[in-house]
């Protein structure tokens, strides 16, 4: 893909990362031996379970199995994705991220050339509230719904002249097609996207303004209009007033999910900075992975109406799979004929902050909506309690909060089918590995075990390769994660295992890699080489029999050749 982040650069910046203090930046460590441990970021634990070495540059939790190197650690403690995660990491140590070809350099440009026009569209927006004498109908409904100036410059409102060129007559119309904010007409020419609206900025988590929401001032419909959807804007992926409660508090301690604009201003106004509001869209599981990013509860404050009702249960059936450990969600709906910004504005900030603190846990939610039509007096409506149940609480992430879900169920169905304690694979955890040598485990087979050395610890190579193995006549399971193992380490020649398991990044054979390369005995560091030339020599003795039965099986069926009867002969006289 042209524009990717070069190779090199990613394997030269794990080396140059101490995950050790990366982690501890995040989650403070305590050295024990050679190691450094903590209770885990990823699950709730009372005694410290993850463990980080800094030989490996490799961090493990013995208690839920994750694992991985620098680059897993902030996609998973900071909800980034893959390159997010990289401009993390350079950040970290001070440097830049380089880009491969010229394409992305254009391609770079041709973004920030819509940044730029969505900002100067915004600062026209400002200009014309201010002084456009046509604005005067915006200024008094801003002043009728309780807004001060400060909020209004706080959050950049502006307002679009009732004119079909007010934006096209300034700026270049091809960047403000390109940016959504003019509409083409079929016989060709343009015109202005929003006009005679109250303008509210849509600023990403960056502080650059992404596109527009849009409020009309009379009664014309629709009465919201938002920016389409453009190569730097995604209704789906955008919050409004998330940019600016992040500059207030970078790790607030909570986050409110409203539903509208003005719910957003109105609780800014009262105090409340801590709100964000959907874009006319209902929530979605993407909104909610970036809002975790930043704290670790999330109340849902929806209209008291009936759409508020639905919106609210649409976006619980967003949250199971984001619901890890240490997570929580609560939902708070208003009073019937009330949304925030009219309840905020009845009863005071201190009530509507208590109503915020008591708001109902999402699991009361849950199981008071599916349940609400249902006789829990009768087999039929406990069966059918789970039976609508059960699919929500199986996309929850493993850990405790899912247990205690299934237990709920199991508790409000009057049934023992679901006893988790029982039953722990309900749970969905992911299974350790038992490291059995021995032959014929099929876990710990000897080819496995060879893969996890190597992948934990790549000098091992060296000792691999005085074997002088054949592996082209190898033919057994996991034969070919070994051989591009082995490629792997002869080709890029890692210098630890963090650089390693970057270079299976993507690839098919990632999660058996992943796996591998987190089993539990990768934090051993006395008598590694042993382990694993034992395991070789398994191997070894694993192909020999192999080959041993293959030319007995031949010899009974159609005769060996002279050079496959010397063979047979070699390995008789071996087993002996």
């Amino acid at each position: 893909m042209s524009g990717r982040i070069p190779r090199e650069f990613i394997d030269d910046l794990l080396v140059r990362v101490d995950i050790v203090d990366l982690v501890d930046s995040h989650v403070p460590l305590k050295k024990t031996g050679s190691n450094y441990v903590a209770r885990c970021p990823f699950h709730s634990e009372k005694t410290p379970s993850f463990s980080v070495n800094r030989t490996k540059q490799f961090y493990h939790c013995f208690g839920c199995g994750a694992g991985g190197n620098a680059i897993s650690f902030l996609m998973a403690f900071s909800h980034l994705d893959f390159v997010e995660a990289i401009e993390d990491l350079a950040g970290f140590i001070g440097v830049d991220v380089p880009r491969e070809a010229m394409a992305y350099q254009q391609a770079k440009q041709d973004y920030s050339a819509l940044y730029s026009i969505l900002e100067q569209s915004a600062v026209f927006y400002v200009e014309q509230l201010r002084s456009n004498s046509e604005a005067s109908v915006a200024v008094e409904y801003l002043k009728k719904r309780g807004l001060s100036g400060d909020i209004a410059q706080e959050f950049s409102l502006g307002y679009a002249p009732n004119k079909w060129d007010a934006l096209a007559s300034r700026f270049d119309n091809s960047l403000l097609l390109d940016a959504g904010m003019l509409v083409s007409k079929e016989g060709g020419g343009v015109y202005d996207r929003f006009r005679g609206r109250l303008i509210f900025p849509i600023r990403d988590r960056r502080k650059r303004i992404v596109g527009f929401g849009a409020r009309v001032l009379d009664d014309t419909l629709p009465k919201y209009l938002n920016s389409p959807e453009t190569s730097v804007f995604s209704k789906g992926k955008e919050l409004y007033g998330l940019s600016e409660l992040l500059e207030k508090s970078a790790k607030p301690k909570r986050i409110l999910v409203v539903e509208g604009y003005m719910d957003v201003l109105a609780l800014a106004q009262f105090g409340v900075f801590y709100s964000v509001a959907t874009l006319g869209t209902a929530t979605t599981k993407t909104h909610l992975d970036l809002l975790f990013r930043f704290t670790s509860e999330i109340i849902f404050c929806f209209d008291g109406d009936a759409a508020g009702q639905k919106a609210a249960w649409k976006a619980v059936q967003e949250v199971f799979p984001c619901l890890k450990d240490g997570r929580q969600v609560r939902i708070m709906v208003m009073p019937e004929g009330h949304d925030p910004d009219s309840l905020i504005r009845e009863q005071g900030s201190d009530s509507f902050e208590e109503k915020i603190v008591n708001a109902q846990a999402m699991s009361d939610y849950f199981f008071e909506y599916i349940a609400r039509d249902i006789d829990l007096h009768t087999v039929e409506g406990q069966s059918l309690l789970m039976t609508q149940a059960k699919p929500y609480l199986e996309k929850i992430p493993a850990g405790f909060f899912r247990g205690m879900m299934f237990a709920r169920l199991s508790r409000e169905s009057s049934s023992s089918l679901l006893d988790v304690l029982e039953k722990p694979a309900m749970l969905g955890g992911s299974q350790k590995l038992n490291y059995k040598s021995s032959k014929g485990s099929a876990k710990g087979s000897p080819v496995r075990i060879v893969v996890a050395h190597l992948l934990q610890n790549p000098q091992l190579i060296d000792a691999f390769e005085q074997r002088s193995l054949d592996l082209s006549e190898m033919n057994f399971p996991g034969l070919d994660v070994l051989k591009e193992v082995v490629q792997a380490i002869d080709e890029i020649k890692p210098s630890n295992s963090a650089v390693l398991m970057e270079y299976f990044r993507g690839k098919p054979s990632e999660k058996v890699v992943n796996t591998l390369i987190n089993w539990d005995f990768f934090i051993l560091n006395k008598g590694v080489e042993a382990e694993f030339l034992g395991a070789v020599d398994l191997m070894l003795q694993q192909l020999e029999e192999e080959r041993l039965n293959g030319l007995w099986d031949k010899e009974k069926e159609s005769g060996l050749s002279a050079e496959e009867r010397g063979l047979l002969g070699r390995l008789l006289v071996r087993k002996k």
